[in-house]
């Protein structure tokens, strides 16, 4: 980090600075604590349950760094999936997002991380993860465009046990 400072033309040794390099690296630690994490993992409160009704979590506010450019993106999260004999706690889900969003990641592949956690712990009938968010490389850098947001989204499962299907639950999940 001094370095990089020197490199921007600031002086490393001058007041405001001396300390910086100490409080990123620890700032780095909290950011990218999902490194060597397992967001199934995260899913350890999983409890039986003869509900097939579907679950939605939404507005699960998230933030994570982008690993092109180690800056931040950050948005909300749908969860929504169709139990298939076990349910989880829902801070469990929300737990998933954050180890997985902890390191430095892309969009997409964040998306599909969350969607394999919650299918292969729950082993759901479907699965369905949506994320939008506002990329801080995208606003602040290159094409400057703030306020852009980004929405990405896994599915997993056949829904075989939910007659309305993928489009039912993704419907449901829209509706308000």
């Amino acid at each position: 980090m001094a370095e990089i400072l020197a490199a921007v033309g600031d002086d490393p040794a001058r007041e405001g600075l001396l300390d910086t390099p100490d409080r990123v690296a620890r700032m780095y630690e909290g950011l990218f604590s999902g490194i060597g994490a397992s967001a199934d993992e995260a899913i350890d409160a999983v409890f039986e349950a003869e509900s097939q009704d579907p679950v939605i979590v939404e507005n699960l506010v998230f933030y994570s760094v982008c690993e092109h450019h180690l800056l931040p993106f950050f948005g909300e999260a749908r969860l929504g999936y169709v139990p298939n004999g076990k349910i989880a706690g829902i801070s469990k889900l929300a737990r998933a997002l954050e180890v997985a969003a902890h390191r430095p990641q892309v969009q997409e592949r964040l998306t599909s991380q969350v969607a394999d956690a919650i299918y292969n712990v729950l082993e759901p009938s479907g699965v369905v993860v949506e994320l939008e968010a506002e990329h801080l490389c995208m606003a602040m850098r290159g094409v400057k465009k703030p306020g852009t947001k980004v929405l990405t989204s896994a599915t997993r499962g056949e829904f075989k046990n939910y007659p309305s299907g993928r489009e039912g639950l993704l419907a449901l999940m829209h509706s308000r």
